[in-house]
């Protein structure tokens, strides 16, 4: 049975201790060349990209800028295609494959250059990460997947042989493992503050509790409706994936929020640590659940998140259920307590991946589908150079349909409850099947 500490935070990301969101209370201009709509990563990064290639820039929130998944993700900082190169080419064409799967390389190395060329304190670690599978099939794609990352991409990868993975992980578990060692692990409300200092540092204005309720065009301009008034813009950058509102529901039928749940345990015993996690490693299942879990960065706790629910769940229920998740792989965690429960937004695709684009000045970066500390930013600035007519905004997630599916023919995604129950009921057993 899962137990709390005694101050114990439900709802209150264990990212918050170090560094909580703060409101934002500059005023709005009253036109700017260039609204950046959403205060996450990817919105703060298009506002300096945007800013630096001379644009006037301003910066609304429906909230208290990084309070959503910016802050509440569990900082697994790497760029890999979330589909392999066949799925891509049967989806996009070859060429399209060809250039996300070269883009992923360059687009690690560019957010890592913004830490630091911003001078971000952030916790960055190059810890490389594990994915590890799950079944003998999994085992087997594994395989494939890095022949097609080593040829089509300059991303580093490997497998694992059984002695090398058994070392950095304390369970018998899994049936094989592959390691990006590029990959890294950073604080991730801290990565959004620095993020944040920046665009502070710009003069641009940033308002928080300023939800766009209407956004209408005037000729040539937008003009945007707040609760704390309106702004004119020549172009509009939406960068809101995962909390994209009703006032943008062409986004809203292609990008749905898919909750993922965290818990934090008690501060542990070095040499427990030591034994469940020798490697310190990034790590992720192959399991359909997305398990995914690291050491924290000051080295004292396990973090684990995953797809407990495809809906709403009390926050009781959620941390009951990673912690039997993570219970399975670590037994000796069974009688640890949590400090910290919680849940943050990702935006997901129907495609699965992310999706950079423009419908006449309204220009968009969404659907990270998971893969947001690196891609948000990147595709972010993506997009803001795109709306300034940069050249630096080529990318191949432009040359993407970004489709809506038929099982979401509204605002809300209902299909999730059904998922929620297949998934469940059926996907999940039948990977412990095969697990064996």
């Amino acid at each position: 049975m899962v137990q709390f500490t005694g101050e114990a935070e439900l709802g209150h990301p264990y990212w918050w201790e170090a560094a909580p969101p703060r409101s934002a209370e500059d005023p709005l201009p009253d036109r700017c060349d260039i609204l950046v709509i959403g205060a996450g990563y990817a919105g703060l990064s298009a506002a300096i990209a945007a800013h630096d290639a001379g644009a006037k820039v301003a910066v609304v929130d429906a909230s208290d800028p990084g309070a959503g998944a910016s802050s509440r993700n569990g900082g697994m900082f790497g760029a890999h295609p979330r589909l392999s190169w066949t799925q891509l080419s049967k989806r996009f064409g070859s060429d399209v494959a060809d250039g996300v799967f070269a883009e992923a390389a360059p687009a690690l190395d560019w957010a890592k250059a913004l830490i630091g060329t911003e001078k971000i304190d952030c916790d960055l670690q190059q810890t490389g990460r594990m994915q590890l599978a799950w079944t003998p099939q999994h085992a087997q794609g594994q395989r494939t997947l890095v022949r097609a990352v080593s040829e089509k991409s300059c991303v580093a990868v490997q497998t694992l042989c059984e002695t090398d993975f058994r070392q950095e992980i304390g369970t018998k578990k899994y049936h094989g493992a592959i390691m990006f060692p590029q990959h890294c692990g950073l604080h991730p409300a801290k990565f959004h503050g620095g993020l944040r200092r920046a665009v502070e540092a710009r003069g641009v204005p940033l308002t928080g509790q300023a939800e766009v309720t209407h956004l209408r065009r005037d000729g040539h301009r937008f003009v945007a409706q707040t609760p704390k008034g309106k702004v004119t813009a020549d172009k509009v950058v939406l960068c809101t994936n995962g909390y994209t509102t009703r006032a943008f529901r062409w986004h809203l039928a292609r990008v749905f929020p898919l909750p993922s749940y965290l818990i934090a345990t008690e501060a542990l015993p070095p040499n427990l640590i030591g034994h469940l996690a020798p490697g310190r490693r990034m790590m992720v299942e192959t399991r359909a659940r997305h398990s995914y879990f690291r050491i924290s960065p000051d080295g004292t706790r396990i973090l684990w998140g995953g797809r407990e629910s495809m809906r709403p769940l009390h926050m009781r229920e959620a941390a009951r259920r990673l912690h039997a998740t993570m219970t399975e792989i670590w037994p000796d965690l069974r009688d640890v307590k949590l400090s910290h429960a919680w849940w943050g937004n990702t935006g997901y695709s129907f495609t699965h991946m992310p999706h950079v684009g423009d419908d006449r000045g309204l220009h968009y970066a969404m659907g990270f589908s998971g893969s947001g500390t690196v891609m948000a930013p990147y595709l972010g600035a993506k997009a803001a150079w795109q709306a300034v007519g940069d050249p630096r905004g080529e990318t191949a997630y432009t040359a993407m349909n970004f489709t809506r599916h038929i099982l979401h023919p509204f605002a809300r995604p209902h299909f999730l409850y059904a998922a929620d129950v297949w998934y469940r009921t059926v996907v999940d057993r039948l990977d412990n099947w095969r697990a064996g």
